[in-house]
């Protein structure tokens, strides 16, 4: 099983992988660390990430990028069209409110969601990891910011499944560095908790996370963040100040052409990094618009001055992440900086100033998430044992349930109203369950919606749920339990919901057992129990807020009945009826407002898989013309080279003329082909080389060949006539068979050598290594079993015992004395191999083996 992590970036891509020895972060195809976060679609196919980028300059209406701030976000979103200003491809609303990506493919115009884009960029990552690993990748743990919504965490998931991989857990960036940063330390405290503040500043956006550092443990404490403060906000401070400055100097405008915005964007990219350190940078673009060469020229003093508008936003999140955690500066211990963005040199003097110590860079600022993700996919892995580490996580957002409350009409004549509980306050743990009760006659609604909307700047609502149909046998209302969850991914769902109907049994018990058996049927299992039990129940019937809060009890605000523990504490000890609860699951079905229907996500599976294979049949037509191409310049090369000698001259004329023709052809005619030509031409090519090559071939691998027959030849012929005592029982019959087969082997070769000496080297052979080859595998198969013949084996005579020794040892005993070892090696009582074994014979006399 493979162990992957993978950091989706809004600019670049990084994936991490666990391996025996450590988390390594892989290589890409360029053998580059990061791959672009770009996929750009051409008229035969795709090109994705790192080709992506180098299509992009070319292509830049048609090269989707950004996907991060595009997935799961309403087209009307303020902060969306914010970000739709500064890409240069087409987005419009599409039929369910959300954005549509237009683009040019394969030669017409398509649409595609963004959770769509970033599904081909899973793939490409995907493919990344099976390259490095050799093997296939599914399970995976995926970094994501933490002010993801439910919505947007549900599309990452889509995407993920799209691309194939199966996420074990959506870990949030911050989380993923701590773990990252934690679980080498091994100097961690085992009483006072280690508070570290990590300070993520990344291409698009700033995330703050507090956490506390036990030994073997990190709990975060808050989290907060920035979602419109990050390196690119600087980079579009440069692009505008040099915009109208060139507008002034050059006469050119460069929001009139989205090739020359990219140009200087990136051009102001590198003169970021550049003030980074140094006090001072020039920027110089080639060809920027209208054939001019641009210069300019900003010290960082003016580039902070112009930048603070931006830098004023720093302190906000750190100071709401304090305030969260419940910290004093002082009682932050480290503070930790990571993230591409965070190496402007302003934002670490603010840091600086606000915490009182100088930030730490201990981490790698880009590869941190990526390895942070490994390490708990590890974790979750049963593949890898890892260091024994608790990451008690916490959901950063505050999420309630809301229903219609049926109030009795004798109830002051209310009508129907709403009711609201918060069901997984902000903090709370991931993940975790909690259950409520409702008391209900028939199908009802739930829906499910963040309780501080301006939070999280989008819908407040997330889904909505729908309880029933079931039947109550008894009583008018029933009594249901309902189980929500917040899973590993940080999203909230409706679990299941039970229909408890109470049975009486008339059996006799105790006023203890009674007792007893009603507490475990009215209490509610929740999977959280660090959560209080008010936190972790609402009941439909809540007749104030005051009620719900002050109730301790499995069933807040509900009036006392005869169901309550209390009500069945009796002085008597008489025989009570024991009540028994019957248990019936009621259908849930679920809404989530903006997500991908199955049938709508299957569709999407199936495109990409399309879009793969057109990817990959191009890329193979690509690989045969360049078989193709290769072919014509290396046997030109070879033709006037080491194949000189092998072919005629008016032959080579024609093959070099030929090899024209066929190089003219690919850049003009045959420059857009199938697969299939570029074979069919590559075939053709050879039936005119091969045997050329062939022949070079032969003559280069004779003289070894005929050598090795040689050998063979002598080394048979040697044994056949020697005296040794290790040949002496083969019959002289047999010896003069291998004396034979040897003079026929060296005349068929001395004829066949005669022959092909007395061909011209271009002349096709006559002699052929494979016959050779052939012949002395024909020679040592008839001679081998002839002289590797094992000796027979003498008969022992039975010796007569002496008189004087009765008790000698008899003759025919095995003697383990090393004399008589000895002597037995030495050929006096020889015994013969084992059935199919060779004799025990001199290698220099052994006739080798042909093969």
């Amino acid at each position: 099983m493979s162990v992957v992590g993978f950091d989706f970036g809004n600019e670049s891509c990084i994936v991490g992988v666990a391996r025996q020895r450590g988390i390594d972060v892989v290589l890409n195809d360029e053998s580059k660390r990061e791959t672009p976060a770009i996929v750009c679609f051409g008229e035969k196919q795709r090109f994705i990430g790192t080709a992506g980028a180098a299509s992009t300059m070319m292509n830049p209406k048609n090269s989707i990028s950004q996907m991060k701030r595009l997935i799961g976000q309403k087209f009307a979103d303020p902060e969306l069209q914010r970000d739709l200003q500064l890409l240069p491809f087409q987005v419009t609303e599409g039929p369910d409110g959300y954005p549509l990506i237009h683009a040019r493919y394969l030669g017409e115009a398509r649409t595609f969601t963004p959770t769509q884009v970033l599904g081909m960029m899973f793939s490409n990552l995907k493919s990344i990891a099976e390259k490095n690993l050799n093997a296939a990748v599914v399970d995976c743990c995926i970094g994501i910011p933490v002010y993801f919504t439910d919505l947007q965490r549900r599309a990452v998931l889509d995407a993920a499944t799209i691309a194939g991989l199966h996420p074990l857990q959506l870990l949030h960036e911050t989380t993923a560095t701590a773990l990252a940063y934690g679980i080498y330390k091994t100097d961690l405290p085992e009483v006072d908790p280690l508070n570290v503040a990590f300070i993520d500043i990344g291409h698009a956006s700033m995330q703050v996370c507090i956490a506390a550092f036990k030994k073997g443990q990190l709990k975060v404490l808050a989290h907060s963040y920035d979602r419109s403060l990050g390196g690119r906000d600087f980079d579009e401070v440069l692009f505008h100040y040099f915009a109208e400055k060139f507008k002034e100097q050059y006469k050119i405008d460069v929001f009139q052409n989205a090739r020359a915005c990219l140009r200087l964007r990136a051009g102001c990219d590198k003169l970021k990094k550049v003030l980074s350190a140094n006090p001072e940078s020039p920027l110089n673009v080639e060809c920027l618009m209208d054939d001019k060469d641009v210069r300019g020229f900003i010290k960082r003093d003016e580039f902070e001055q112009i930048s603070a508008p931006i830098l004023e936003r720093v302190k906000g999140p750190l100071q709401k992440a304090l305030a969260e955690a419940g910290l004093a500066v002082e009682n932050v211990h480290m503070v930790e900086v990571v993230g591409s963005g965070s190496r402007v040199p302003a934002i670490i003097k603010i840091l600086t100033e606000f915490f009182g110590k100088e930030p730490r860079r201990t981490m790698n600022a880009s590869e941190c998430v990526a390895r942070g993700c490994a390490l708990q996919c590890a974790i979750l892995s049963p593949t890898f044992k890892v260091r024994e580490f608790q990451v008690h996580e916490s959901f950063p957002s505050s999420v309630g349930l809301s229903w219609k409350s049926s109030v009795p009409e004798s109830q002051d004549g209310a009508a129907d109203n709403h009711q609201t509980t918060i069901v997984f306050p902000k903090g709370n743990a991931i993940p975790s369950m909690k259950a409520l009760t409702f008391y209900r006659s028939g199908t009802f609604a739930v829906d499910v919606h963040y309780t501080d909307g301006s939070e999280q700047q989008a819908s407040s609502k997330i889904s909505s749920y729908t309880i029933g149909p079931f039947q109550c046998a008894k009583s008018e209302r029933a009594k249901l339990k309902v189980k929500v969850r917040l899973n590993l991914h940080g999203i909230v769902s409706i679990e299941s919901a039970t229909l408890l109907e109470e049975e009486e049994v008339e059996v006799p018990v105790t006023q203890d057992a009674a007792a007893q058996e009603t507490n475990k049927m009215d209490t509610d299992e929740t999977s959280n129990a660090a959560a209080p039990p008010t936190s972790g129940e609402a009941d439909v019937n809540m007749q104030d807020a005051k009620g719900a809060t002050d109730a301790s009890g499995v069933e807040n605000g509900v009036p006392e009945t005869g169901e309550k523990p209390v009500q069945m504490e009796t002085d008597s000890k008489a025989e009570a009826p024991k009540k028994k609860v019957k248990k019936t699951n009621v259908p849930v079905t679920e809404l989530v407002y903006g997500a991908l229907s199955s049938g709508d996500l299957q569709k999407a599976i199936e495109k990409e898989f399309e879009m793969a294979l057109q990817d990959r049949v191009m890329e193979e037509t690509k690989d045969k013309k360049n078989a193709v191409e290769a072919y014509v310049y290396d046997m030109r090369n070879k033709l006037n080279d080491k194949y000189y000698d092998f072919v005629t001259d008016p032959e080579r004329e024609q093959l070099i003329s030929t090899l024209q023709e066929v190089e003219d052809w690919l850049y003009e005619d045959g420059e857009d082909e199938t697969k299939g030509v570029y074979v069919a031409k590559l075939e053709e090519l050879k039936k005119q080389g091969d045997p050329i090559e062939e022949r070079y071939k032969e003559h280069t691998e004779r003289g070894s060949v005929i050598d090795q027959l040689v050998y063979c030849i002598n080394s048979y012929r040697e044994a056949a006539v020697s005296n040794d005592s290790k040949f002496e029982h083969i019959d002289v019959s047999e010896k003069q068979k291998v004396l034979n087969e040897c003079v026929e082997a060296e005349a068929w070769l001395r004829d066949k050598r005669q022959q092909q000496d007395s061909l011209p080297k271009y002349a096709p052979p006559v002699l052929l290594s494979a016959e050779i080859r052939k012949k002395a595998e024909s020679v040592d198969r008839f001679c081998r079993p002839i002289m590797m013949k094992p000796k027979p084996a003498k008969p022992v005579a039975p010796e007569t015992p002496q008189p004087a020794q009765g008790e000698q040892q008899p003759r025919g005993e095995v003697n383990t004395d090393a004399n008589a070892t000895a002597d037995t090696d030495a050929g006096t009582g020889d015994v013969p191999p084992a059935s199919g074994e060779p004799m025990e014979t001199d290698k220099s006399e052994a006739p080798p083996s042909a093969s």
